[in-house]
């Protein structure tokens, strides 16, 4: 196995009472390192005289870097750092971690042994089996804790990982110089959940190796309600940015709730029954929303299938939403018959939507690249 070099960046704000002893305990990792472990603390010109512990270490410790900056959040000083990681230092692995203790020193080799195992991008999980958060934790902050990976995962849609605000991380450079920095737009906290989302979209191979999260027994936590509002903001971002398929086939949608509420009412108007008028709106505009999304919302993809199989397709998913919406109209009529019909049309429309989708998005127009020669 050939030997990388390791930088272990460390960002720091007022951090004088626990810098030189993290420094130290890091050390005593690197002598038995397999690799060639530096560490690089990225001070935000901490007041406390944080640099000054850290210069007084670089006289013991020639693999010590200091790189100074001003505060503008945690997000920003892992770029500065990881761009001097890279540029400056050549690293071929940079590790994420606090400087508090919260992350344990002696985890790093576990995190490596990770990445030499094959992964691009290693996260020191709280939340897979073998993990944990401090048991002396009140409510709030579990709560907190489990939220942001909540929102994390299921607004940002990152299912799979456990752990998407974890801040102990060991990174592949060659997955790094993939990503444009300024890209990710943020600066705070969010940056670990904006980063991660990048790696996955650009299909790195991650893995959670479990950990035990150690609270900080010296200084204070530098999390603050703006970071938080940045980190709900970026989340939904990502989630809006990410789903640009969606957002199509959304705006496709409501096109079609145009077409079928005007043509109901036209029908209505000629004095059609209503329980006919209800599935002859909902086939014409499934034949106008087959269309739109054909030559727009999934242009992109490339079927195998010629359009008519595809329309067919189409319909034949459009006949379960419509049963779905159908079903919902006559329900809602049998128990409020004093409501307008067109409020029942209008509500039966929304289920049949999300199964409309998903069952066109992997099946309907499911991408199927033409194999290689």
């Amino acid at each position: 196995m050939a030997t990388l070099k390791v930088v272990v960046i460390l960002p720091t704000y007022n951090e004088r009472d626990n810098i030189g002893i993290m420094i130290d305990a890091l050390e005593v990792q690197a002598r038995e390192f397999l690799h060639d472990m530096h560490l690089l603390v990225v001070d935000d010109d901490s007041p406390d005289g944080t640099a000054e512990v850290v210069r007084a270490k670089q006289t013991i410790y020639p693999n010590v870097h200091l790189l100074r900056g001003k505060k503008a959040g945690l997000g920003a000083a892992y770029i500065r750092g990881m761009i001097h990681a890279m540029d400056e230092l050549h690293a071929d692995v940079v590790f994420e971690m606090d400087a508090d203790f919260s992350h344990k020193p002696e985890d790093v080799p576990r995190l490596m042994a990770a990445l030499d195992g094959g992964a691009d991008f290693v996260i020191g999980s709280r939340y897979v089996k073998g993990g944990s958060i401090p048991k002396e934790w009140g409510f709030l902050r579990r709560m907190n804790s489990l939220g942001g990976n909540i929102v994390a995962r299921y607004v940002a849609g990152m299912y799979k990982i456990r752990d998407c605000t974890a801040g102990f991380r060991a990174i592949k450079t060659t997955l790094l110089r993939k990503i444009t920095f300024d890209d990710l737009r943020v600066q705070g906290y969010a940056f670990q959940v904006a980063l991660l989302h990048k790696a996955v979209s650009l299909g790195a191979v991650i893995k959670e190796v479990p950990v035990d999260f150690v609270d900080r027994a010296k200084g204070e936590s530098k999390l603050g309600i703006s970071d938080i509002i940045e980190f709900i903001l970026n989340a939904w971002w990502i989630r809006l940015h990410s789903s640009k398929t969606f957002i199509k086939f959304a705006i496709v949608g409501l096109s079609g709730v145009i077409v079928n509420l005007g043509v109901f009412t036209l029908l209505l108007q000629a004095n059609v029954n209503k329980y006919l008028a209800s599935p002859i709106s909902i086939e014409i505009s499934i034949i106008t929303n087959f269309l739109l999304n054909n030559y727009w919302t999934f242009r992109w993809r490339t079927s195998q299938d010629h359009i008519r199989v595809k329309g067919l397709k189409f319909n034949m998913v459009s006949l379960v939403s419509l049963g779905v919406s159908y079903s919902t109209f006559v329900v809602l009529s049998v128990l409020f018959p004093d409501v307008s019909p067109e409020i029942h049309q209008l509500v039966g429309i929304a289920p049949a939507m999300f199964i409309n989708y998903f069952l066109n998005s992997y099946w309907t127009f499911k991408n199927t690249p033409a194999p290689k020669d």
